[in-house]
């Protein structure tokens, strides 16, 4: 990519390119889409202007004209696969439609195994994103908290969602390098567990694994996680004394 600005630059302040001559074949919308086929198809890693000048059939110096960064680059996918958000009609059920966003979001991220990876480091408010947020503040207007904590809110719920769907698209590229499947070797790992639990040595680990019937409902769980985020933000939710 170009070298770094002296000075910290937005993407969506630059106008759409830089420089004079004829107005270009492609736009920086057409660059996001063709460095989002790549992600998806070949991975992360494979971004680059040199295949995205390949997909676009054109010079890749002339793309940076509109990108100058690769940092500028990420902040364009992730805007758009954020188009990929349905911004509904809120329903007044602020708790359904924040857990809808979420299925939402964790569904675009399944779509887009690259997404998690680039959620934590870019700092820029997109016009996708900028969308999103006033769609999700629109559905929190009948939760009783300042705007402030609404933000809290959606942010510590977008965490989760990140966290919890980075950790199983990890569990399925890892399970693409090595030879057996996913359920051989969890089998393997759980009877290691059960043998080091059976020693004695872990009481408290013992008397949770004994509460435990039949294999763990990560859908379940994940859910769980969900409506304890939206419950510490729920004053209906909340012990009188915590309120």
């Amino acid at each position: 990519m170009a070298g770094r600005a002296a000075v910290p630059e937005v993407i969506w302040a630059r106008p759409e390119r830089t420089g004079r001559g004829p107005k270009p074949a492609f736009t920086r919308a057409d660059i996001a889409a063709a460095a989002v086929r790549i992600a998806d198809e070949r991975g992360l890693d494979a971004v680059s202007m040199r295949h995205i000048a390949a997909e676009l059939g054109c010079g890749t110096m002339s793309l940076y004209n509109h990108v100058p960064r690769k940092e500028d680059l990420y902040e364009l996918m992730i805007d758009a696969v954020g188009a990929e958000h349905e911004l509904f009609e809120p329903t007044g059920d602020w708790r359904a439609d924040m857990l809808r966003n979420a299925a939402e979001t964790r569904a675009i991220m399944r779509r887009h195994t690259w997404l998690p990876r680039l959620m934590a480091g870019v700092l820029g408010f997109s016009p996708n994103t900028l969308r999103y947020l006033e769609h999700c503040l629109a559905c929190l207007e009948p939760l009783d908290v300042p705007a402030g904590t609404k933000t809290e809110l959606i942010a510590l719920l977008n965490g989760v969602v990140t966290t919890y769907t980075a950790n199983d698209i990890a569990t399925v590229e890892r399970t693409r390098s090595v030879p057996w499947s996913v359920e051989e070797e969890n089998a393997v790992r759980m009877a290691y567990l059960g043998s080091q639990v059976a020693t004695g040595a872990y009481p408290r680990l013992a008397a949770a694994f004994a509460e435990q019937s039949g294999p763990v409902d990560l859908e379940a769980v994940f859910r769980r996680a969900l409506e304890r985020v939206l419950d510490a933000f729920d004053p209906e939710a909340r012990p009188t004394a915590h309120r």
